[in-house]
Order: structure tokens, then C-alpha cells, then sequence
């Protein structure tokens, strides 16, 4: 049995590489015979800064734009973020959508594929995960990292290097093991 992975790409930016990046890593995770792949692009999400009246626990949204966000992340057994690193640190898009919802996220894991200058998007990835605890996101240790990102996109297209399709096939693997240990936990 197959299940859903969002693959959010977390950058809004003009002129991004993250579009290019995540449809890479959209064409191998649909491959893989654990997932349903799906392409999730904050961007088409258009969320604005927070602005729901009660918290999400409650699940009581007042704007279409939460309902809407909110239903992409409840269809997901899994997500994997496809992130730049900003400042050290990750998006603000990405920060923000994680923060409009909350038990939607709860006892699903999470992988990721980080891009950057030199560090590859490390920090980024490491500054997301204390906000994937608290929202009961289990943050793999398993990652794709792409360093130098700006020489490995041409003409809008990303190709990945070896370690690249290596880690990604690592990163799926342990997604699918740790999707089908936190189902019950759903349920």
C-alpha cells in the first residue's frame, strides 16, 4: 500500500531554484513504490501572514486560504520540504505555513532536501526542526543537501550530482519505514 507524500517547496521567492529543485525530487519520489508523490508549492498557497483568529488546535478556520492549506496537509501521510537556507535560517513562507495548522501535521515524519551556497542548507534544515517537534513532526536524520545549488540549475532545470540521487533514495527508504510506523498513531 502506497502512501501520500507532499513534497512542499518552501520557497516564494522571485526567481527562485526551488521550483526546479522540488519537481527533481517529485520525479524520483514518484518512482519510489512507497509513495504517491505530490508537488505542493507555497507559492500557489498565497498565505498571508497569520491571521486566523483562534488557534488551530481547534481547527475552526475563518479564511478559505486556511481551509485550503489545511486540507493539503491533512491529505499527506509524509512530507518531505525542499528548502533554501535564508540567513541561516529557512524561509519565512515556510515557518509561517507550518505554524497556520496544527493537528494536521501531528505523528507524520518528514525528510528534506536543502539548497544553499557552501552549507547546502543545513542550518536551514536544522532551524525548521524544533517547530516540526512541536507539531509532532518526526524530522528525519536523512536529508538531501545541495550545495552550490546556483551551478547545478541551467535554464530553469536542476540536475542533481550523484550524492544527490544517493541521499534522495536513503531519504525515501527511511520516509517509507517511518510513514508506516506512525500510521497507527493516526488512527
Amino acid at each position: 500500500m502506497t502512501s501520500r507524500l507532499n513534497i512542499i517547496v518552501a520557497s516564494t521567492r522571485p526567481g527562485r531554484v526551488g521550483a526546479s529543485v522540488g519537481k527533481w525530487f517529485h520525479e524520483v519520489a514518484a518512482a519510489h513504490p512507497g509513495f504517491e508523490a505530490n508537488l505542493v508549492d507555497l507559492a500557489e498557497f498565497d498565505l498571508p501572514v497569520y491571521d486566523e483568529p483562534k488557534h488551530p488546535r481547534l481547527q475552526d478556520y475563518a479564511h478559505e486560504h486556511t481551509k485550503k492549506w489545511a486540507a493539503s496537509v491533512a491529505s499527506a501521510d509524509a512530507f518531505v520540504f525542499v528548502t533554501p537556507e535564508y540567513n541561516y535560517g529557512t524561509t519565512p513562507a515556510l515557518l509561517n505555513a507550518l505554524n497556520y495548522v496544527y493537528t494536521e501535521w501531528n505523528y507524520k515524519p518528514a525528510g528534506f532536501v536543502s539548497y544553499a551556497g557552501v552549507s547546502g542548507g543545513m542550518r536551514a534544515v536544522e532551524h525548521v526542526k524544533p517547530t516540526l517537534n512541536v507539531l509532532k513532526v518526526v524530522p528525519l536524520v536523512e536529508s538531501v543537501l545541495v550545495p552550490m545549488v546556483s551551478e547545478k540549475v541551467k535554464d530553469g532545470v536542476f540536475t542533481p550530482g550523484d550524492i544527490q540521487v544517493q541521499s534522495a533514495k536513503v531519504m525515501l527508504d527511511e520516509l517509507a519505514r517511518w510513514t508506516g510506523a506512525l500510521k497507527p498513531l493516526r488512527g
